[in-house]
């Protein structure tokens, strides 16, 4: 994730929660959050697609046209986070299954991007999510949360990392606030969507 200079970082005391009413979520995002959340799913977007763009060329995609992956993990950690083994114990299955399935894992987490940017109002304001759409939010937001945590070497969400902690005026103790602010969005999405249950 970018380490921006100058830029407003947000406070988790500033989060207004979701709120659950007649079958929708709503919570308010000032024009500063909404401009930083959307550019943090933007960059998730972009590594997702510099990774679907190192396909591989396939005969049998051709003749298919059935898309085709790479057989290989990501080598960015941050990207294996996000699409991780299908299979664990045999490299070979892990890589077939990869190929086949890794480029529908990145369109429908670039869906649910696309839905999270198509709702947040960019200059700031209400959004209005219905379940379907609040699901999507969830997945990007969690995706974006992953990223942050492998660049943060993030093992514990309520303790800041040693990078973070050792300068609390410096960029990695910004992103580790980014991070929290994110969290709290994600939990309070997920208690709002608990409550409409």
């Amino acid at each position: 994730m970018a380490r921006g200079s100058g830029r407003r970082w947000p406070r988790i005391a500033d989060v207004r929660p979701f709120r659950s009413r007649l079958g929708r979520f709503t919570a308010a995002f000032d024009p500063a959050e909404a401009t930083l959340l959307a550019d943090l799913v933007d960059q998730v977007r972009t590594l997702l697609a510099q990774r679907g763009g190192g396909a591989e060329d396939d005969p049998l995609a051709g003749l298919t046209g059935m898309a085709v992956g790479p057989s290989t993990p990501p080598g960015d950690p941050a990207v294996a986070r996000l699409l991780p083994a299908f299979h664990r114990d045999d490299e070979g299955l892990a890589a077939g299954l990869r190929m086949l399935r890794e480029p529908e894992v990145i369109a429908a987490k670039d869906d649910a991007a696309v839905t999270l940017l198509d709702t947040l109002p960019r200059g700031g304001g209400t959004v209005r999510l219905t379940e379907q759409t609040a699901r999507s939010w969830l997945v990007a937001l969690n995706d974006v949360r992953l990223v942050f945590g492998v660049r943060l070497n993030i093992t514990d969400d309520a303790t800041p990392p040693a990078a973070a902690a050792a300068d609390p005026r410096g960029p990695e103790y910004a992103m580790y606030l980014t991070y929290r602010w994110l969290s709290t969005i994600q939990e309070s999405l997920v208690q709002a969507m608990l409550g409409d249950a």
